[in-house]
């Protein structure tokens, strides 16, 4: 009997086989979005600590209560926003899982959802199995910025959804408060929600504040607003996100949320809660950290023909590659895994169509010693494609 998919374009993750590949090789991994650094030891001892306390049974479903207790206490410090840990917040499995349980709850089949391309690969396939079809509308480069005009072109009776990400994965842009301002006008009085996928809230360069749903009360009544300990504690591998949403919207989310991970490790929720009572400052010295990190690669770069554009928020930086060769991105970065070993991801993979493009994506969130090595690859790399390239000419 012939197996019918649900997903039959979907394969696995472009960041899941650039990891794989860059181990084998013995690459530069510049790919996937992970720090390769050690966690704050005093987090890996509170996560022990709880353990030992026997903190290794169920949690409740919507998450610890000291820990969602914990979270309205930080949202309070950061935005114009008193939000109800009981009703309006949810712990899940990481962001992604807020993400897909969000999309399951609010789209229905025949329900259609706005994204913005490049989107983040878990957007599409989640409507996709809730019966919904995305509606793509693509971020120019090299600015991304969105035209609003465009997207009131495609609302319909049909919308349900909108899918926004801010600071961006892969684009590295930010919204303005000019954009959650015209996107609360164009949104007034239609029945469409909103999932803002927040992730890299803190992770922001050159000083900038973060512009959220939180902060918009119109547009907070309407949104699921997506966060991960994962990158603000830049420790991914604990899995823990949470969505904030205004008490109906959360009770729909609840309903899927239990039924796909019920609950998420007790330990890790225990140790996070008790070390925002310690550090409740956490997440405040984000922005100078990656900064540095962004600079430093920057200029290990200037002059090699590849140029990059400040990044404005996330994990990431991405690199212009135009002046060393005209190939397709996906040519290129798999150009640099062999020849240079450095792994990166393409940004064409992100977009339904793709437009011309040189642009790589890196990720920053690395040890100096690894952006180094980095960058050095990649400025070798480069000298020896133009020196080939002058012989050829010479010739």
């Amino acid at each position: 009997m012939a197996f019918r998919s649900k997903l039959p374009q979907v394969g696995t993750t472009i960041f899941s086989v650039m990891s794989r590949r860059a181990a084998e090789l013995g690459a530069v991994n510049l790919g996937q979005g992970f720090p390769d650094y050690d966690i704050d030891p005093r987090l890996g001892e509170l996560v022990h600590q709880a353990m030992r306390e026997g903190y290794n049974q169920y949690a409740p479903m919507p998450g610890l209560p000291q820990l969602r207790e914990a979270i309205a206490a930080k949202l309070a410090r950061s935005y114009p926003a008193q939000v109800d840990p009981e009703l309006e917040i949810t712990i899940t499995l990481g962001a992604t899982e807020a993400i897909f349980s969000a999309v399951q709850a609010l789209v229905a089949a025949g329900d259609e959802v706005v994204v913005f391309d490049p989107a983040y690969d878990s957007y599409d396939p989640a409507v996709r199995l809730a019966g919904g079809a995305c509606i793509h509308v693509p971020l120019q480069p090299p600015a991304f910025r969105y035209d609003w005009d465009r997207v009131a072109s495609v609302l319909s009776a049909r919308t349900r959804l909108l899918i926004i990400n801010s600071p961006h994965n892969p684009s590295c842009t930010c919204l303005t408060a000019q954009d959650l301002a015209a996107l609360a006008q164009l949104l007034r009085g239609r029945e469409i929600y909103l999932v803002a996928d927040e992730v890299y809230e803190h992770v922001l360069y050159d000083g900038r504040a973060h512009h959220g749903v939180l902060s918009v009360p119109e547009l907070r009544e309407r949104s699921v607003a997506v966060f991960s300990f994962g990158k603000t504690l830049q420790a991914t591998g604990l899995r823990v996100g949470y969505a904030v949403a205004p008490a109906p919207l959360s009770a729909e989310l609840r309903k899927v949320h239990q039924f796909n991970t019920f609950t998420i490790p007790t330990a890790p929720q225990l140790a996070i809660a008790r070390y925002l009572g310690e550090r409740p400052d956490c997440g405040e010295h984000l922005g100078a950290f990656f900064t540095a990190k962004r600079d430093r690669l920057i200029a290990a770069l200037a002059g090699s023909g590849l140029t990059l554009p400040p990044a404005q928020g996330s994990f990431f930086q991405l690199i212009d590659y135009a002046a060393v060769s005209p190939r397709p991105d996906t040519e290129f970065a798999e150009e640099l895994l062999l020849r240079a070993r450095v792994a990166s991801i393409p940004l064409s993979v992100f977009y339904q169509h793709p437009p011309p493009m040189t642009l790589l994506r890196l990720c920053v969130a690395k040890r100096d010693a690894t952006l180094d090595e980095g960058a050095a690859r990649l400025r070798e790399f480069a000298r020896t494609r133009r020196d080939a390239a002058t012989a050829r000419s010479s010739a």
